[in-house]
């Protein structure tokens, strides 16, 4: 990625006070602006165990203790560390908003923005209800415009609350007190950045960039608050070494979206891919009838495709075979939130050491600077939504029972998320099980919304129904299932029908979870998951595997693990047929010991031998 286009994605912020903030990176980096304000750091908190704050007047008053945004209560790092059950806690903070900004003449809105608020968030600003949001893994904004102003000063009020039960997108969260099997520590409230920023009354909106290969360019869609007669929306396209290669303008005044067509002169055609991720600079203007910038962006994009041929998943119409990880982005100081920026790369930085070209960003939607690192360092992911914790019965009945929440949130991510380039497919569910009956469920009717949703979002990207398990739509563009076998003799067995259009099925006893299998891209999607864990005993007994477990056995040495790993890995290799697969998984989480690192990412065995393992040149690549 080349200087500038770095330096306009790192806008200089203010941070109030003269503490350094955790997490001080800009927070949106698909859309840019150079003026912003870091609201990161000490908040006054207080827990609502009960839910009973308005009914006592908390909104009105100083609160009893303070916490480290943007880290959980739950987590370390936030300063309180308290893991029991919060039916709702509560921030407060007083911001003085830059007079430098504007003035209400200007028309400015000052905008804060929440990226993520674990569950039911709702916002007041001088005790004037601001925002509400649903759903705890999307960002939502407040406008406080008519409260105050640039120069003023305003005291933001936060109500979050997060029940123990009930049908919510949870993702791993246990809805038990403590940890158990493959769940884990809760997160309530705050758990990513918060940040303001001015704009202007018209303006434009996250940009969608859709790149072509085929015609080798781009179009651009930016969303505009309002229309104009005699304004226009520019872009500039600059190549992976900061030449300028294109611009375009288009009106402003006709359609809610006015597009752009960028095109790349042959010369300058540099396809995204893991080995060469080549990015653009894209840098758009709203303009006035008389010219003047009212408005201005920053983003970036990459030029590559993703297309389907029979049963492969290509990109740049090229076969790939997708080498992935399930990473589910937890550290042990601070939760489903990273603790600094470094952390993020880093996480990528060693599935690629382990030889893995991409990863499932798995029961959770990630913080957006993570995939902007994976844009840049060319690993491919797939974009997913953290439904498999939903609980409606307990302790852990009907889990999957879905809420019309799952929908809105999986709209919000795919808006945010549908222009990085590392993307390669949607998979808006995960481990979907059910018998197929003649009767509908709330959760196909959920499964069709959140499939449509991709594919009017986005066109240019497979989707996959559920990830494993029951495939229920018929419009999924793949198929897969998840297998923890750990007999690769036995695994390759099982595997061994895919050429005869008969893929290994993730079934009940007895009941079929699955549509027919009609010849689509198959992968297998979590396999592997092999109990290594060098601190602990040699050998499981009795309740060991509440302190520390694994899939199947646990091998007795770390040559044992390395014989697994390529054998099982070697079956999948080995098959012409098959796309990719994802092994579980990348870390240590808490009690789940099948990482190829420990939890605070420490090596626990030779990582030169599993990229070794892995990289034989795939079938699937020589057909």
């Amino acid at each position: 990625m080349n200087d500038a286009l770095a330096h306009d994605l790192e806008p200089v912020g203010i941070t109030p006070g003269d503490e350094p903030v955790p997490r001080p990176e800009y927070p949106r980096p698909g859309a840019a602006r150079q003026n912003w304000m870091n609201l990161n750091g000490a908040w006054q908190f207080e827990i609502d165990r009960g839910d009973s704050g308005r009914e006592r007047g908390v909104p009105g008053r100083d609160l009893a203790g303070s916490i480290i945004v943007p880290f959980a209560p739950e987590s370390r790092l936030s300063g309180v560390e308290d893991t029991d059950f919060m039916a709702a806690v509560w921030y407060r903070r007083t911001v003085t908003i830059p007079e430098s900004w504007g003035s209400a003449d200007d028309d400015v809105h000052v905008l804060v923005h929440f990226e993520a608020v674990d569950h039911d968030a709702t916002v007041w600003a001088d005790g004037v209800e601001v925002a509400r949001h649903r759903g705890g893994f999307t960002p939502f904004t407040a406008d406080l415009h008519g409260v105050c102003e640039p120069g003023g000063t305003v005291t933001l009020v936060v109500r979050a609350r997060d029940s123990r039960k009930g049908a919510q997108a949870r993702g791993k969260q246990s809805t038990e007190y403590a940890n158990d099997g493959c769940f884990y520590t809760r997160t309530t409230g705050i758990w990513q950045t918060v940040w303001a920023e001015p704009v202007p009354s018209t303006r434009m909106g996250r940009p969608h960039v859709v790149p072509d290969l085929a015609a080798a360019g781009f179009r651009v869609s930016v969303p505009l608050t309002a229309n104009r007669a005699g304004w226009t929306v520019r872009a500039e396209l600059t190549s992976p070494r900061g030449d300028r290669v294109t611009r375009a303008v288009t009106r402003a005044d006709l359609d809610r979206e006015p597009t752009l067509w960028l095109p790349v002169p042959p010369d300058q055609v540099r396809p995204w891919a893991p080995d060469h991720p080549d990015l653009y600079g894209l840098h758009l203007e709203l303009r006035d009838e008389g010219g003047h910038v009212v408005d201005r962006l920053a983003s970036y994009a990459g030029l590559r495709s993703v297309s389907v041929r029979d049963r492969q998943l290509l990109l740049n119409g090229e076969p790939v075979f997708q080498r992935l990880v399930l990473d589910q982005g937890y550290w042990p100081q601070s939760l489903m939130t990273a603790p600094d920026d470094q952390a993020l790369c880093a996480d990528i930085e060693l599935g690629m050491r382990a030889g893995f070209n991409g990863a499932r960003l798995h029961q959770k939607v990630f913080e957006e600077r993570y995939l902007y690192h994976a844009d840049r360092l060319g690993y491919l992911v797939w974009g997913e939504f953290p439904d498999w914790g939903a609980n409606t019965g307990g302790p852990r009945g009907d889990h999957q029972h879905p809420t019309s929440t799952f929908a809105a949130q999986w709209a919000e991510e795919l808006e945010r998320d549908r222009s990085h380039p590392s993307i390669v497919g949607w998979c808006p569910l995960n481990e979907t099980f059910q018998e197929l009956t003649d009767r509908f469920t709330d959760l196909d009717d959920v499964m069709a919304a959140m499939v449509s949703a991709a594919r009017l979002a986005d066109g240019t990207r497979p989707v996959l129904d559920s990830s494993g398990y029951s495939h229920r739509d018929p419009r999924t563009d793949v198929w897969d299932a998840h297998l923890y076998e750990q007999d690769p003799a036995r695994f390759a067995e099982l595997v061994s029908g895919l050429a005869e259009g008969r893929p290994f099925a993730n079934h009940g006893d007895g009941t079929t979870w699955s549509l027919p299998y009609t010849g689509q891209p198959y992968f297998i999607s979590e396999f592997g998951g092999i109990w290594w864990d060098p601190e602990a005993a040699a050998q499981a007994r009795g309740d060991d595997q509440y302190e520390s477990w694994g899939y199947g056995p646990r091998v007795a040495s770390e040559a044992d693990f390395h014989d697994r790993f390529a054998g099982l890995t070697g079956v999948l290799l080995a098959d012409p047929q098959m796309f990719g697969y994802c092994y579980t998984q990348l870390t240590d989480v808490f009690q789940e010991r099948n990482g190829i690192y420990r939890f605070d990412r420490s090596e626990k065995l030779d990582v030169g031998a599993v990229r070794a393992a892995q990289l034989r040149p795939p079938a699937y690549e020589e057909e």
